[in-house]
């Protein structure tokens, strides 16, 4: 199934079932009724500006609402554990981690949490072809930010997180 028969396959589900297949990409609820109340979709492309002019419209709590949807980075258990509901799409996303050194999987901890304690929410990354070396530099160089612009920063790398799992909700309907 190519792309557009994906987007004609989306089209034909009910509301609630788009609301659960948007849930597992992103979990603002007021992101997911948008693009549940913009369908149909034209195209792929046409759903990826929907998603992304959805989110750019969202308030900083739509926001934190999604980075809730996170575990944290290095944490695997807490997206089986408490967000089993973007498990499917999920997966894969933090790979890298699970081949990390103990000295790197402890930073990323520390990192953490002084990040959530200085900003009030998780470090959000796209992790995707990152390894945890790479994300705990990340981590590391967004730590001196102050809270808007990291707030800025996490949002974008949720928008490419929520594209990747779109792209991948489109390709499960292949199987």
């Amino acid at each position: 199934m190519n792309n557009l028969n994906a987007i004609k396959h989306l089209n034909t589900v009910s509301p609630e079932q788009a609301q659960h297949l948007f849930m597992q990409c992103c979990t603002s609820s007021l992101w997911v009724k948008q693009l549940v109340l913009t369908m149909p979709f034209i195209d792929y492309d046409n759903l990826l500006q929907v998603a992304d002019d959805a989110w750019r419209s969202l308030s900083e709590n739509d926001y934190l609402e999604a980075f809730d949807g996170h575990p944290k980075i290095g944490n695997v258990n807490s997206l089986r554990e408490k967000y089993a509901n973007t498990k499917a799409l999920a997966s894969g996303e933090q790979n890298a981690v699970n081949h990390a050194s103990e000295a790197t999987l402890n930073a990323l901890a520390q990192g953490n949490e002084a990040y959530e304690k200085k900003f009030g929410f998780i470090f959000i990354v796209c992790a995707t072809g990152k390894s945890a070396d790479e994300m705990l530099e990340l981590l590391q160089s967004r730590l001196p930010n102050d809270r808007d612009t990291e707030l800025a920063n996490a949002a974008e790398e949720q928008r490419k997180i929520f594209h990747l799992r779109i792209a991948k909700m489109l390709e499960s309907f292949h199987e």
